[in-house]
């Protein structure tokens, strides 16, 4: 979501002070009417690290999208683009049979795809679907096929206390509305853009959009936006801790301990390197 130069406060994008610190990369590249796709951003995160490689820098990829970091050091499976009439199609059935019924159908093409994609889930048992409608070839065969990976890279995981970590997003979305976050929704949302946008799809985006929009008052959307943020940061530590098991932790609370604790695990990036 940071790629999206509409959503700096929204995103907790790095500030002008904190860029001009150090280079950064692919943060506020493009506008929200530009939906970027995980392939996409891969190509691009590529380029940059074989950049800033070729300066002979070390650099230091952040962020909390899972399937970005496995995307970048796994692969991605290269899935041809699915026309948009076969992916109405398959949308539309699933919102005629139902959940049980389009999951039974699509085990019989994709039993992977069907037994791992969670209940409720209907953007991706719809992606599954029209793969198979598309190719020929079931989701699970393409994801086995993957190409674009880096190599020579170690990771980490930033792990606070949960408790901590929830205060912590209570507390930044308040500063975000007083650093403006209401005024780049409204900004956003006045543009009319498609809501299935990556940018429209936001942590915070709707929530405060009922705000703007007069459906709600300031204290509800904030407490909403609060909810789905502990929300999003729950499923984020679920997922690495069961995607990413063998990768260190940072448990520090602090900046300066963080900070510390990385360059514990990797004594090469010195502040002198």
């Amino acid at each position: 979501m940071q790629l999206y130069r509409d959503l700096r406060v929204l995103t907790a994008r790095p500030s002008a002070e904190e860029e001009a610190r150090a280079p950064h990369h692919l943060f506020g590249v493009t506008d929200a009417a530009d939906g970027w796709s995980v392939g996409r951003w891969l190509e691009a995160a590529r380029a940059a690290l074989a950049e800033i490689a070729a300066r002979g820098r070390p650099a230091i990829v952040v962020g909390g999208t899972g399937l970005y970091f496995r995307a970048l050091t796994q692969g991605l499976a290269d899935i041809p683009a699915i026309p948009a009439k076969v992916r109405a199609a398959v949308e539309a059935r699933f919102d005629g049979v139902g959940e049980a019924a389009f999951r039974e159908a699509l085990a019989k093409v994709d039993p992977a795809s069907a037994g791992r994609i969670a209940p409720g889930d209907r953007m991706r048992l719809c992606r599954a679907q029209e793969v198979f409608e598309a190719t020929g070839k079931s989701l699970s065969d393409w994801q086995a096929d993957t190409s674009g990976a880096i190599e020579d890279w170690s990771a980490v995981v930033l792990e606070p206390p949960r408790d901590e970590l929830y205060r912590r997003c209570d507390t930044r979305l308040e500063a975000m509305i007083e650093q403006g976050a209401l005024d780049e929704v409204r900004a956003l949302t006045t543009r009319g853009l498609i809501p299935t946008l990556p940018a429209m799809k936001a942590v915070g985006v709707r929530e405060l959009a009922a705000y703007v929009a007069g459906e709600t008052s300031l204290p509800q959307a904030l407490e909403a936006a609060q909810r789905e943020t502990r929300r999003y940061a729950k499923r984020q530590l679920t997922w690495f801790r069961h995607q990413t098991p063998d990768w260190p932790r940072i448990t520090a609370t602090s900046a300066d301990g963080q900070w510390r604790q990385f360059l514990a695990l990797n004594p090469s990036l010195t502040p002198s390197s």
